[in-house]
């Protein structure tokens, strides 16, 4: 099998779940901190930030409650970037590592569902923006423009989704400055502070709202660093990305507390409302919201079709998917997330929100998995080739992998603290939500010795044998050999 086209070759992205080999890598690791900074310094991330002052916390415990949750979250969120530059692989596949070839299908569906639905609503309020720029009066105009935007620049692929992660970035910065001199001008800024008295219970319900909203990144972060040049170093991968996501999501959510602690009606009509407080430059506001989704919707639609590919090959047994295939599965995943956001009520979409956020519970046993593995059990040695062959070194199912996920989830009952469902815990401790923190010490306390002792972790790294550089030849008895010359990428 020859490998497919190269990216480079070509203005449309061509590689899918296969390795990126070394010539076709490129780019600096700082093309991580624009991309992150442009997908996190936007509209509902201003929203995330409001939520915490209708959630009860004052002014100020909000902020330094989002900064901490901000940095845990991206703690965690940008070690999973750093795997990319050593794979070169999209994020989900190396979850075939811990939990076997077809077995990282439990989390890779859950991912689909947060793609989905965070994708759904993101075309909203993007439609809204749209119509309110060029004056439309049908709600539906604006969404279909948009979802059409988000199938182009998903399907050209990785490098024009970092062009637009570095101009959302400009437009970001500007655009937010001007509201917050905009929000000074015209409140009294001051006044947000102090008015409730700090508790536990609401400090934490900060961090947990800032920390969620990192982690709904891991699921697909390295999708977005897997061609930069191996000898990245994992510093500045890391690094980058943690400083982009931190300092835009940062910035976003400290206007939305400010906004809320104000009385802002931002939650009522969010794109109207910056619209309101822009004045005169509303439409630069608008394109500024437009922008900033665009950039975190490609991001759902291209990592939604890297997680139903990696979902699909799992069973199919495929190494590699065609450009017609990738292609026909992107533009299938905006149509579906285009279908649930014509089609929902207001109502519906709330519920929906509350549902993604509940599937956050999901999403942090599978990171403390592959973190722990990655980087304490494997040590960032892993044989790729067998990552495509359920026969090969880490087999269809890893039950041990999957016992210490499932474990991860029910840990969290008793502490969860959302809308569609209260821990006898949360409850004693006045609304706290700690369930994240508790999964993810849990998982990896269990998951560790467990892994210690039961992987099969190879010599050193081992990869497909078309790929360039290899690190050294394989030790007798490594699984890199002849018979996995196929899965080329």
């Amino acid at each position: 099998m020859q490998p497919t086209k190269s990216v480079a070759h070509g203005a449309v992205e061509t590689r899918t779940i296969d390795m990126v080999p070394e010539q076709e890598r490129h780019g600096s690791s700082w093309s991580q901190f624009t991309l992150w900074f442009g997908a996190n310094c936007q509209i509902t991330a201003i929203v995330d930030g409001a939520l915490a002052i209708v959630f009860g916390a004052e002014a100020m415990t909000a902020i330094i409650g989002l900064l901490i949750g901000n940095v845990l979250g991206g703690i965690v969120m940008a070690l999973h970037s750093a795997q990319g530059p050593r794979l070169g692989l999209p994020q989900m596949i190396s979850s075939r590592v811990q939990f076997g070839v077809k077995g990282a299908s439990l989390p890779l569906v859950l991912v689909v569902l947060m793609y989905l639905g965070f994708a759904a609503t993101g075309t909203v309020l993007s439609g809204q923006a749209i119509n309110r720029m060029f004056g439309f009066s049908s709600p539906e105009t604006g969404m279909l423009i948009f979802g059409a935007l988000t199938s182009l620049v998903a399907v050209v692929g990785y490098r024009l989704i970092h062009v637009l992660g570095r101009v959302a970035t400009v437009i970001g910065l500007l655009g937010f400055a001007y509201l917050a001199v905009r929000l000074g001008t015209q409140y009294d800024v001051a006044g947000a502070f102090g008015q409730k008295p700090f508790t536990w219970a609401t400090f934490l319900l900060a961090v947990a709202l800032s920390a969620g909203w990192q982690m709904t990144f891991a699921p697909y972060v390295a999708d977005y660093s897997r061609y930069l040049p191996s000898k990245t170093s994992t510093a500045r991968a890391f690094t980058t990305t943690f400083l982009g996501s931190v300092i835009g999501a940062q910035i976003a959510m400290t206007l939305g507390v400010l906004i809320a602690a104000l009385g802002g009606q931002f939650l009522k009509n969010q794109v109207g409302f910056l619209g309101d407080l822009a004045g005169p430059a509303a439409i630069v506001i608008y394109l500024v919201i437009v922008s900033g989704k665009l950039t975190v919707n490609c991001l759902n639609a291209y990592g939604g079709c890297m997680t139903i590919l990696t979902t699909v090959s799992g069973f199919n047994n495929k190494t590699q998917i065609s450009p017609a295939a990738r292609i026909a599965y992107i533009i299938g995943f905006v149509l579906l997330s285009l279908g649930v956001a014509l089609l929902a009520s207001a109502d519906f979409l709330n519920n929906f929100k509350n549902f993604m956020l509940l599937l956050l519970t999901f999403f942090v046993p599978w990171s403390a998995v592959n973190l722990v593995d990655y980087y304490l059990v494997s040590k960032e040695r892993v044989d790729i080739p067998a990552l495509y062959d359920p026969q090969g070194r880490y087999g269809s199912y890893n039950f041990m992998a999957l016992g210490c996920y499932v474990l991860g989830i029910l840990v969290q009952i008793p502490f969860l603290n959302q809308a569609l469902y209260k821990g006898p815990v949360a409850v004693m401790l006045g609304g706290a939500d700690i369930s994240w923190i508790v999964s993810l010490v849990v998982t990896s306390l269990v998951y560790y010795p467990l892994a210690k002792r039961s992987m099969d972790v190879p010599q050193q790294m081992v990869y497909p044998a078309s790929s360039t550089p290899a690190p050294a030849a394989p030790q007798p008895g490594a699984y890199a050999a002849a018979n996995h010359i196929h899965a080329k990428p």
